[in-house]
């Protein structure tokens, strides 16, 4: 998988992907890009999970530390439960997960707080049940320019960031029309709507992807959304 993007890439002439850098300029490349990456994908070489909440959806009576740490809580419950892991694994062979995080925008002391919590996952009922095992030397901080799936999923990410926040309607202040670049990153946002369609084709963005087959769902489909809402 890696190799196959790490050549399309290089063969197009690109250098980091990102979804900040898409321009009119690399509109093309990038969709070539997003066209291998969602052939994997539909082909089960690559699933996709995106997590959102919306601003409507406000927690309450967290504590200061609570506050403080709610990117790492909320990354643990997405590890915990978007992908769908319990479901996984169907037979009684241990595997092994290996988990590469995108540096940690926070002090080493959290972030190793919170792989501590990581490690402990392999440790929970439904873990247990899937044989599902975690060296602490697998849970690594990775630089994205170094992983070009990473590079790829921060386009997927950032296409439904730009569209969730109708960012696709913005102008430059005084200005009647849309800057070429919102202009690019709107086409490359529909391109990848169209491919999530090709797999689920009542999907919708907005809302958390359906299980019409069950739980397991979770860990079989290829690409899901999952919007966050806090109990309280």
């Amino acid at each position: 998988v890696c190799s196959a993007l790490q050549s399309r890439k290089e063969n197009l002439g690109l250098q980091e992907i990102k979804w900040a850098k898409t321009s009119s300029t690399y509109l093309d490349k990038y969709i070539e890009m997003m066209a291998l990456f969602f052939d994997l994908i539909a082909a089960g070489k690559i699933r996709v999970r995106i997590m959102f909440t919306h601003n409507i959806y406000q927690p309450k009576n967290l504590t200061r530390e609570q506050f403080q740490e709610s990117y790492f809580k909320l990354y643990y419950q997405f590890l915990k439960h978007a992908f769908g892991l319990r479901y996984s694994n169907p037979d009684s062979d241990p595997i092994y997960l290996r988990l590469y995080f995108d540096k940690f925008p926070d002090t080493k002391e959290k972030a190793d707080k919170f792989k501590e919590f990581v490690y402990g996952l392999q440790y929970l009922k439904e873990f247990k049940e899937a044989h599902l095992l975690i060296r602490r030397e697998d849970i690594a901080e990775v630089d994205s320019k170094d992983h070009v799936i990473l590079q790829c999923t921060d386009i997927v990410l950032g296409s439904m960031q730009f569209r969730l926040n109708d960012l696709h309607k913005e102008k430059p202040e005084g200005q009647r029309r849309r800057s070429a670049k919102t202009i690019a990153k709107e086409k490359l946002y529909k391109y990848i709507n169209k491919r999530i369609r090709q797999i689920h084709p009542s999907f919708n963005i907005g809302v958390s992807t359906g299980t019409p087959n069950g739980v397991t769902d979770r860990w079989y489909h290829p690409y899901r959304h999952w919007e966050f809402i806090p109990e309280n």
